[in-house]
């Protein structure tokens, strides 16, 4: 994706080449992004299917509980989304919710499983043309990747070979009351375009190739901010310590502060750079396997050491 190409993606124009059959998931839970973002697709053709968690899971990245199964909700989902006493998974119950909107007691990771092994085979009879997580409330950017359940999810959607990508705005697109921040608005206009210009740009194929994610972050001020793209890069915005005094209370835990250092020159192109004023692309690969340069370099240091399998 060169420069030209993400320049125009900066029009608020919707373009959708087709309508996609698409699960939407996130790691907040019901949330005012992620209604902007379902209308959104919605208005544009979409069929939508959207699977969240019923709390918030920020920082829990693919995590996944194994063989337990999900009993009645022990307190009410996130803006109730579902109440107490309902099921651990399945349509929400909360009125002005219905027939696409579900919700699991669960992980980020395991709500997508539920949108895509569950309801999509109801739905459509197979998997979904396209997985969405977020938008996020807050940009995931740096090494923070992680442990983002929102990008989790987009790699997990990945690895099951649908075109899969993560979205995350800045912390001032909450609203817990209304559910209709006008940033959250603005930024699935801009996300469902982006979608729309992917889809042209693809000709009728997969808007991306098997094996690979995008994550997408935009900044916290709108106005001006241009498409660009991005490496994750070693900058990151945030920095995660673990401490014995954790908000002074004398017991231990895991901070999470914005980083005070500045980018240095080389790393101007990573994405926690970029979204300080724009909106950074980040193309991923799924899973844990090396490059191919990497995998020839170390693979001289290995040789006589290990057999290669065949």
């Amino acid at each position: 994706m060169k420069k030209p190409l993400l320049a125009a993606l900066a029009l608020l124009a919707p373009v959708s080449a087709h309508a996609e059959n698409i699960v939407l998931s996130n790691d907040d839970g019901l949330t005012s992004n992620v209604k902007a973002l379902y209308e959104e697709l919605k208005a544009q053709g979409h069929d939508v299917i959207v699977s969240v968690p019923c709390s918030g899971q920020s920082g829990m990245g693919a995590a996944i509980r194994f063989m337990r199964p999900l009993g009645p909700l022990a307190a009410d989902c996130l803006n109730g989304a579902a109440k107490a006493g309902d099921p651990g998974a399945g349509p929400m119950t909360r009125e002005g919710f219905a027939k696409d909107w579900y919700y699991v007691d669960g992980t980020p990771v395991m709500a997508l499983l539920y949108g895509v092994d569950v309801v999509a085979q109801v739905r459509w009879g197979k998997a979904p043309d396209l997985v969405l997580s977020g938008p996020n409330e807050g940009q995931n950017v740096g090494s923070i990747v992680i442990s983002s359940g929102t990008v989790s999810v987009a790699q997990y959607g990945a690895i099951r070979r649908i075109p899969a990508i993560a979205f995350s705005a800045g912390i001032n697109t909450v609203d817990n009351k209304g559910l209709a921040n006008p940033a959250s608005r603005t930024v699935a206009k801009l996300s469902a375009d982006f979608i729309g210009k992917l889809e042209k740009a693809s000709s009728g194929k997969p808007i991306l190739p098997a094996g690979i994610a995008l994550n997408v972050n935009f900044p916290d001020r709108l106005d001006g901010a241009a498409w660009k793209r991005a490496k994750i890069g070693n900058y990151s915005a945030y920095a995660v310590r673990f401490t014995d005094n954790l908000g002074k209370s004398g017991l231990p835990g895991v901070t999470l502060d914005m980083n005070a250092a500045k980018p240095s020159k080389a790393q101007q192109g990573d994405e926690s750079a970029i979204v300080a004023k724009d909106i950074s692309v980040s193309v991923m690969q799924v899973g844990y396997d090396a490059q191919p340069e990497a995998q020839k370099r170390v693979g001289k240091a290995l040789r006589g050491i290990v057999s290669v399998s065949r």
